[in-house]
């Protein structure tokens, strides 16, 4: 192993159980790992937070038993064992190469790809798992993960705090659906739960790909996901004669293509939204979903499917190809970040409680910085009073 002077501890938030944030320990003992074969050392400097830490520590994601409490465990074994360091989108710069790595990475910048991945396929991930569930993640000072997937993004104007807010987690779930869906220029995509870290990122990337993103949104967040890029702003507390409103917006056009976070009794109506007037379609309505936080159960009358022919897409995480996609618009600037604000990982249950009451301004990714970084890296992003 070549590096710089390492020391044998570090500071980590560890998750010991399934459970709430009292599951969460703050430790300053836990050993500092050494990168293996083919990886690189990253000294974190910031980690976005992810609904899925939260769904994960809370073992909220049954796919059978809708009573289960249980992990993310598409390999079909579970993966996620305790104690876990959780955080996936780890931006760093890297202090020590393990066995086959050059030794020029070392100093350099970059952002994590947050996915396990089973195979070397470029273009499919049948078996996700990521960083922060099946291995330890970035929620502490020093991480250990390929060098192939740490990805070098030295010529940006982004600070760290602002290249993890770009993290893959969200942005390459997001064009992993748009892709799912092969939305194409011109087309009109209704994005659902517009304000969180995938749903802006559908709106930053429909713009990229020429799309056209109607959001849905609480009234309170409209003007900021405008000046994002969204089309227009949908209210989600008046979901009253719904399709109607989308007409409205449309010319009486249907959307081609929903992209759905939030799931629930809301999907129909959503779908609602694409087969109202199907003589003026172009192409097949096309459903992708990648979250359930209206609720995990809904009902849907498989004759509407069929019949109109609706095409439904499941997404989780992306492959291999969209991280290098991902990664050369945030190097060319293309791509920039909605950060919110940032914690110090000492006060990650703070975080935690703040991203489940989250209020009306919040908008983007919140990071968790190091506590020994925190002065450079974390300070000139801290939660101001109103936010």
């Amino acid at each position: 192993m070549r590096s710089e002077a390492l020391p044998d501890t570090m500071a980590a938030m560890l998750l010991t159980g399934h459970g709430d944030i009292d599951k969460l320990e703050y430790r300053q003992d836990v050993s500092v790992p050494r990168p293996a074969k083919g990886e690189v050392l990253v000294q974190v400097t910031a980690t976005a937070k992810n609904n899925t830490d939260r769904k994960a520590r809370e073992g909220l994601y049954p796919t059978k038993d809708k009573g289960d409490t249980t992990s993310f465990q598409i390999g079909g074994s579970p993966t996620l064992t305790f104690p876990r360091i959780q955080g996936a989108d780890v931006a760093g710069h890297v202090v020590a190469v393990g066995e086959e790595v050059s030794a020029e990475r070392i100093g350099q910048r970059g952002l994590l790809d947050f996915n396990i991945y089973a195979d070397a396929r470029p273009d499919i991930n049948l078996t996700p798992d990521y960083y922060g569930h099946g291995a330890d993640g970035g929620y502490a000072e020093y991480i250990a993960v390929p060098s192939a997937q740490f990805h070098t993004v030295e010529n940006s104007e982004l600070a760290d705090a602002e290249l993890a807010a770009m993290g893959m987690c969200s942005y390459q779930t997001a064009l992993h659906m748009l892709n799912a869906a092969n939305v194409k220029a011109g087309e009109r995509v209704l994005v659902t739960g517009a304000s969180g870290g995938v749903g802006t990122s559908l709106i930053r990337l429909c713009r990229i790909m020429g799309a056209i993103p109607y959001a849905l949104s609480q009234p309170d967040k409209a003007q900021a996901l405008l000046d994002l890029g969204a089309e227009a702003v949908l209210d989600r507390t008046d979901m009253e004669d719904f399709t109607e409103k989308v007409k409205s917006l449309t010319q009486g056009v249907p959307i081609d293509a929903v992209m759905d976070l939030v799931g629930g009794e809301m999907t129909d109506r959503f779908i609602d939204t694409m087969i109202f007037d199907m003589t003026r379609r172009a192409t097949y309505p096309r459903l992708s979903i990648a979250g359930a936080s209206g609720g995990n159960l809904s009902e849907i009358m498989w004759t509407r499917i069929y019949l109109y022919q609706v095409q439904i897409f499941g997404v989780s995480h992306g492959t291999r190809d969209e991280a290098e996609q991902l990664v050369a618009w945030i190097r060319s600037g293309q791509l920039k970040p909605v950060l919110h604000a940032a914690f110090k990982l000492s006060e990650l249950h703070d975080a935690e409680r703040y991203f489940v009451n989250r209020n009306s301004n919040y908008l983007g990714k919140i990071v968790i910085v190091p506590d020994s970084q925190w002065q450079e890296h974390g300070a000139p992003y801290a939660l101001k009073e109103g936010k």
